[in-house]
């Protein structure tokens, strides 16, 4: 199954409110970026155990380890959780900045340092979330 057709499912796999959700959430990255490279990730880890929620991502970057050795991963990803949806943006290297900047417009949503929280797409300020989303898009470009 191509990464398309694993994105597909897996958003219909979720209940109807966060399979809503998170299809408007995935449509909105791919208006904005219709050639972005796209990730599914299903959770488990290489020897097949879940180690996290399945994911989407968006975008590309090199996550460069104190070796010396580099990883490709997604700079934006999506994932439904046991209470709603999650929106990492990831890679940034101030843990405190996504809080100080988005999370007194973002809404109703739990603010860390990579990762955005909250229950339904309707609690939260979707024009600050895509603002959040750019920034993460961006940010790697600059680094």
């Amino acid at each position: 199954m191509n990464v398309q057709d694993q994105i597909k499912a897996y958003i219909h796999s979720q209940a109807e409110g966060k399979r809503a959700d998170l299809q408007a959430l995935h449509n909105l990255v791919l208006k904005q970026y219709p050639k972005i490279k796209c990730w599914f990730l299903d959770g488990k880890n290489s020897e097949g155990k879940v180690v996290s929620n399945p994911n989407i991502g968006y975008g590309s970057y090199l996550i460069r380890y104190a070796d010396g050795t580099t990883k490709e991963f997604y700079q934006v990803g999506l994932s439904a959780n046991t209470t709603g949806i999650s929106v990492y943006i990831m890679g940034i290297a101030d843990k405190q900045y996504l809080a100080n900047a988005y999370g007194k417009t973002l809404g109703k949503a739990t603010v860390t340092g990579y990762c955005i929280k909250f229950r339904q797409l309707g609690d939260i300020n979707l024009q600050v979330l895509q603002q959040t989303m750019q920034f993460g898009f961006d940010y790697q470009q600059k680094a």
